[in-house]
């Protein structure tokens, strides 16, 4: 379909233009003929890699090396058509950004278009490009792949190289892909991901739908509880279904967040406490590892940081880092609950975002009930480090409408493979409950 243009006809995605081809090669490779487009947080061996921050590329020289995540998928025949624009210091998962511009959402040009791999998702949203590398610590190819209606893979903590791409928070970050359709991302995958020992395709025998995640933490009117549940049963048999809450199940399993529950128990706004204990831990520990990765440069340089990024910056920079015994042991004991809850091959379903994207520019008080919200659902595979991907269901009242799927740490084939066999009894299930105010992605 044809879509209306900013900056040249590229939506405002691209940094830099430039092209990197594939080695010569006889043999057909697994992504021949494929183009994709890298987030300007990876070094690209002669060229600054830019961090979404002018007086970052400014203050850095060009890389030496290049990452070797791109040279794999490079290596595998696919051609880099360029850089693409990103939340600075990869610190936001709205995708707009000061000094370079916020790439429009082709999905929905109104909306923001979720960072901080923004450029990347709007890439492939907008057919510039077949699949586009990011990275993911908070949410950052999740949150971009629910706003644009794509999906976005994050894969298992610590599988896929982060040499040569610039650090946000270690213990978190991972390098993560988008692609428009599930057979693009899984060719991607093959290549990136290591395979499995086990070949056999094992099917799922359990699929946790948690209520609480929808019901408070989603947007019901968007019905896509109804949806997955509707479609697990189909597919799988309504026995597979389990829509036990998962604050309970946390609650109940991780006796360390005790200390902190008090605290979230008296919130206003909606929330399941105990994924507001994690969230909270979540963002505490990735504040500590961003300070001692960052702050020397921010206080020597000055940077000049956009409105939103300002200020979260300084606090990581000027903040102490609380109880952090108790925040490892909060992530160890949620790691093992969680390990506990899917097994070797169950899938915990969840809303990816907590409804449709923020509108451009929003007030900053809106934005942080929303915030609050996303940060509980997107800091479950954070802070366990397990595998997600976000599917979408298409689009629904003019806004994009997705849904994810988890699996244990390192079952990411397994949770691709699950994908599926169910993303078109997901669609089905979607035009039922939609009825005729939908449009498939």
């Amino acid at each position: 379909m044809e879509m209306g243009s900013k900056g040249g006809g590229d939506y405002g995605a691209f940094m830099e233009k430039f092209e990197l081809v594939p080695p010569q090669s006889q043999e057909q490779l697994p992504l021949s003929g494929l183009t994709f487009a890298v987030k300007d947080i990876f070094d690209i061996s002669g060229r600054v890699t830019g961090f979404g921050n002018p007086d970052w590329a400014r203050t850095h020289a060009p890389a030496a090396a290049t990452s070797p995540v791109v040279l794999a998928t490079l290596a595998a025949g696919a051609t880099s058509i360029g850089t693409t624009v990103m939340d600075e210091m990869a610190y936001s998962i709205n995708g707009e950004n000061a000094h370079y511009g916020t790439p429009t959402n082709p999905c929905a040009p109104d909306r923001v278009p979720g960072g901080s791999s923004s450029g990347s998702a709007v890439a492939v949203a907008a057919n510039l490009v077949d699949f586009a590398l990011g990275t993911d610590t908070g949410g950052s190819v999740r949150v971009p792949a629910a706003y644009c209606g794509i999906f976005g893979l994050r894969p298992s903590h610590g599988l896929v190289s982060k040499e040569n791409v610039i650090p946000m928070a270690q213990m978190f970050d991972t390098v993560g892909w988008l692609a428009r359709d599930l057979s693009t991302l899984s060719r991607v995958s093959n290549v990136l991901l290591p395979l499995p020992a086990d070949n056999t395709i094992k099917q799922p025998t359990q699929f946790t739908v948690p209520t609480d995640c929808f019901q408070i933490l989603g947007s019901p009117n968007d019905q896509t509880y109804e949806i997955l549940n509707a479609s697990i049963a189909k597919k799988f048999g309504s026995h597979a279904v389990d829509n036990r809450n998962l604050g309970d199940f946390i609650s109940n399993n991780v006796p360390t967040i005790g200390k902190f529950i008090g605290d979230f128990s008296k919130s206003e706004a909606p929330s399941v406490p105990a994924l507001s204990v994690i969230s909270y831990v979540m963002r505490c520990l990735q504040r500590s590892e961003f300070k001692a990765n960052h702050a020397e440069w921010v206080n020597t340089v000055k940077p000049n940081l956009g409105p939103g990024i300002r200020e979260r910056v300084h606090e990581a920079i000027a903040s102490g880092d609380g109880p952090i015994g108790d925040f490892h042991a909060v992530r160890t004991e949620f790691k093992s609950a969680l390990a506990a809850l899917v097994k070797d091959d169950g899938i915990l379903a969840i809303p990816t975002v907590p409804g449709s994207p923020p509108k451009l520019h929003m007030e900053a008080a809106a934005l942080e009930n929303f915030r609050a919200r996303a940060f509980s659902l997107l800091s479950i595979a954070g802070l366990s480090g397990v595998c997600q991907l976000s599917i979408p269901l298409g689009v629904r009242d003019g806004v994009p409408v997705s849904v994810s799927l988890m699996a244990r740490h390192g079952a990411d084939h397994f949770l691709l493979n699950v994908a599926h066999e169910l993303y078109e009894t997901l669609k089905e299930e979607a035009k039922k409950a939609w009825g005729s105010s939908d449009s498939s992605p």
